[in-house]
């Protein structure tokens, strides 16, 4: 194991990142190291789950494992330290620790090699920078004092006891730009804030204490959660099952929710024979463009969806309620429901619209591998337009599909069974499936989703319409 001495280590702090759009909070699922592991940078320490996916998280430095700040099935705040490292060099995280202050005439130094960041919001700088002086400080005073006091806090945390930080002497708080500004904005006088950061620097966190203190939660080394909640005295375990819901489940339901009580409903039915769709695919599946891909009644559907948005463009929009506007789409990110472990997902194949028969059949292998190992990215659930719903793998017929959030339009597809059905005059074993659309009736009409519903159930009966059509 990497060993360091009492002057060369220092232990910083990797919080809780927001790795989605906006999240406030994620669960720690697993950890994959321990304490007195080593890690570098760019190493997987642990895996969270969003409210949108699970993510692992890469750490953005060297050094030996410090401590565990929660353990699994802890569900932490977005800015929240959830692990130490003791790292080599000393000096604190790159976000706690002070532009150091450079002599006006000296010139300022090349920076090193570019790399690329791990995850969005860490990593290093990829262009050189320029540091202006602190005006009114004593420089070389306050290095020595500041390297004095992190190898005594460093050397106290090594020996087992607890750092006594104290600031340098100066005339100023010592606290970043930022931190400046926020307590500019905030109305707080830095000189009355008590520092928490290393070497008496002021922090974000300190700021917001000094408008409206709370008493700091100290981490809780509990033993790892049972998956059901503790039962109430009222509870008879031998006839109930109480689950937590939370992370893709709770989010899920909430937009469902809000979808269903905000955007007004409609949903239109078509039964329609693809028992010519069905032998296509039977031909293309010995296609060589199409070998090794996933060619199955999925891909046709998709494509048939596809041409029906661009014979009625006005399909593939959304409603802006803030500025009262329809907000029509010039693309299609083509969403795909997808029932996992952790709940119901909906990543989408983004510029659908664009892609070639073997290339959609290349996303969708893509995208259910993904969501089936619960590896999709926030990014990959964002930004959709329209959505198709399978649930005929469950083998039922149809549905009423609720709108994902921000969408106009999703196509649910029944099973595709043998029924009897009225063919050129006879009654025969055809392939059948019903289709149902369900759309906004804010913006879309009657007559539109009427359009696009038979358009696709129109394809899917006649595939070679997807030559002349699309």
């Amino acid at each position: 194991m990497t060993t360091m001495t009492e002057v060369e280590a220092s232990v910083r702090e990797f919080k809780m990142p927001d790795v989605g759009e906006g999240l406030t909070e994620a669960e720690i699922l697993k950890w994959y190291v321990q304490p007195g592991d080593t890690v570098t940078d760019g190493q997987v320490v642990c895996e969270v789950e969003t409210a949108k996916a699970a993510v692992e998280l890469p750490i953005p430095y060297d050094g030996v494992v410090h401590e565990l700040r929660f353990p699994e099935g802890t569900t932490v705040a977005v800015g929240t330290s959830i692990i130490a490292v003791a790292v080599a060099g000393g000096g604190a995280a790159p976000e706690e620790t002070p532009a150091a202050p450079a002599p006006v005439k000296e010139e300022a130094k090349p920076a090193a090699p570019a790399r690329t960041p791990v995850l969005v919001g860490y990593g290093v700088s990829t262009s050189a920078t320029k540091r202006r002086p602190r005006k009114g400080a004593e420089i070389p005073a306050q290095e020595a004092s500041t390297v004095a006091s992190a190898t005594a806090a460093v050397q106290a945390e090594l020996n087992g006891h607890a750092p006594t930080v104290t600031s340098p002497p100066s005339s100023r708080p010592l606290a970043k730009p930022p931190v400046r500004k926020l307590a500019k904005d905030l109305g707080v006088d830095l000189a009355t804030v008590t520092p928490s950061g290393p070497d008496g620097i002021i922090t974000r966190e300190d700021v917001h204490a000094a408008v409206a203190p709370v008493p700091a939660a100290e981490p809780v080394q509990a033993p790892t959660p049972a998956p059901l909640s503790p039962a109430p005295a009222t509870y008879d375990t031998t006839r109930e099952t109480r689950i937590p819901v939370k992370g893709v489940r709770r989010a899920t339901a909430a937009a469902m929710v809000g979808s269903a009580f905000t955007a007004p409903h409609v949903t239109e039915f078509v039964t329609v024979d693809v028992t010519r769709t069905m032998k296509l695919i039977e031909e293309l599946k010995q296609d060589k463009e199409l070998q090794g891909l996933r060619v199955n009644p999925l891909l046709l559907i998709a494509k048939a969806l596809l041409v029906a948005v661009k014979r009625n463009p006005d399909i593939n929009a959304s409603w802006d309620d803030a500025a009262q506007e329809i907000v029509l789409k010039h693309y299609v990110n083509l969403g795909i429901a997808a029932a996992t472990p952790r709940g119901l997902i909906v990543p989408n194949i983004k510029d659908a619209h664009t892609k070639t028969l073997p290339q959609l059949a290349e996303s969708l292998g893509e995208l259910v591998s993904t969501a089936r190992d619960g590896k999709t990215s926030p990014a990959a659930m964002q930004g959709g337009t329209v959505t198709i719903t399978n649930v005929g793998v469950f083998g039922i017929d149809t549905g009423t599909p609720i709108l994902n959030p921000g969408e106009s339009a999703i196509l649910a597809v029944g099973t595709i069974k043998l029924q009897p059905w009225v063919h050129k005059g006879k009654v025969k074993p055809r392939q059948v499936t019903t289709l149902a659309l369900s759309f906004d009736h804010r913006l879309v009409d009657g007559e539109l989703g009427s359009k696009v519903l038979a358009d696709v159930a129109a394809i899917l009966e006649q595939p070679k319409r997807l030559i002349t059509w699309g």
